[in-house]
């Protein structure tokens, strides 16, 4: 909803999230062959008599396992979101704290580059009148250069709609 109680109509809105390498049953995979291989590994060495070994596989496991949940936690937190409207282009961010921040531009004078010469980490960076946001740092090179062509196409269409009225023609 707007400020104004009316539903916003996005011409463009887009949710980056950063790569998470493995899914839900690829991570369940990965832990169940991980954890077979250790107790293998950890049996033979039981059988041996070097007890204390099968239990660190054991705890390897366990700190592998936390280790991965805890960073696919906190990689479902992280989100940046691209909106565009017939008024507003706005950027807002979420972080691993919960804060939001929100960037608003008005979408007649956005500029948007792909890796920009003087930025020190691959971003899409988005200026209008001296304010510049970076979003993008955690996609890949394609990925950013795909997001910025549909952003620069919506705000395109946004600045030059072709053979649509945004209003009704006056009479």
């Amino acid at each position: 909803m707007s400020a104004h109680g009316s539903q916003t109509e996005w011409l463009f809105d887009a949710i980056l999230h950063p790569n998470q390498s493995l899914s839900r049953r690829g991570f369940a995979i990965f832990m169940a062959v991980l954890g077979l291989f250790s107790f293998a590994l950890g049996a033979f060495f039981l059988s041996r008599g070097a007890w204390p070994i099968f239990g660190f596989y054991g705890l390897e496991v366990l700190v592998i396992y936390l280790a991965l949940k805890v960073n696919r936690r906190r990689a479902a937190l992280i989100y940046e979101k691209v909106r565009l409207s017939d008024a507003t282009l706005l950027v807002e961010r979420g972080n691993l704290r919960g804060h939001r921040e929100t960037h608003s531009f008005q979408p007649f004078w956005v500029r948007v580059q792909v890796d920009p010469p003087h930025s020190r980490i691959g971003e899409v960076v988005i200026t209008s009148h001296g304010r510049r946001v970076g979003v993008g740092a955690f996609l890949s090179r394609g990925e950013r250069l795909d997001f910025a062509r549909a952003l620069i196409a919506a705000l395109e269409f946004q600045r030059h709609p072709v053979g649509l009225f945004h209003s009704a023609p006056a009479e």
